[in-house]
C-alpha cells in the first residue's frame, strides 16, 4: 500500500510534543548573558496568532515568537521553528484556499524583520504584495538585496 504525502494541514496539525520549553544552550547564555528558557512552540499556536491579526494590522515573526515567550512565560521565543510554523500555516491556508475555504489564516500579514515581504510564502513576493496592497498597504519594491517591504509597518503592528 502505497503512503499518502503529508499535506502542510498535516504538518500544521501535527504537534510533534509541542510546545516544550528548554533551557538555553551554552550560545544562547553567552547571547543574552546568562541562564534562561527558550520556548519551542507548536504550529498550531504559531497558526493561532496569526489569525488573530485583523485587516489593516501586521506582525512579524519575531512579534509572534515574542508573545508567545510571554505566554509560556519563557525568556525567548525561537524565531526559527516560530518563522517554519508560520510557513507551514501559510501553506496549510493556501491548500484550504485553492479547495475553496473562504475564512482562512490570513498568513500574508506576517512579515519578517523590518516589515519585509517573505518569498517563500505561497504565490512568492508577488502574491503576499498583492494582497497585502488590497487592504491598503503601502509595499516599497525591492532595492539591490533588501527585499520588498511594506512602508510604516511599524504603525500598524497587531496586538499580541
Amino acid at each position: 500500500m502505497a503512503s499518502r504525502k503529508m499535506t502542510f494541514r498535516d504538518h500544521l496539525a501535527d504537534s510533534k510534543d509541542l510546545p516544550k520549553v528548554v533551557d538555553f544552550c551554552e550560545r544562547l547564555r553567552k547571547h543574552h548573558g546568562g541562564r534562561g528558557t527558550m520556548l519551542i512552540p507548536s504550529p498550531l499556536e504559531v497558526d493561532g496568532l496569526m489569525r488573530r491579526v485583523r485587516r489593516g494590522r501586521l506582525t512579524t515573526i519575531k512579534d509572534l515568537a515574542d508573545a508567545l515567550a510571554r505566554r509560556h512565560r519563557t525568556t525567548i521565543g525561537c524565531p526559527i521553528t516560530t518563522g517554519i510554523f508560520a510557513w507551514i500555516a501559510a501553506h496549510a491556508a493556501d491548500e484550504w484556499e485553492r479547495e475553496g475555504r473562504r475564512r482562512i489564516t490570513p498568513w500574508w500579514r506576517t512579515l519578517k524583520t523590518g516589515g519585509a515581504l517573505n518569498p517563500k510564502y505561497p504565490g512568492g513576493l508577488e502574491e503576499q504584495a498583492r494582497r497585502l496592497r488590497a487592504e491598503g498597504h503601502l509595499v516599497e519594491p525591492a532595492r539591490g538585496r533588501h527585499p520588498p517591504h511594506v512602508l510604516g509597518f511599524e504603525k500598524r503592528r497587531a496586538p499580541l
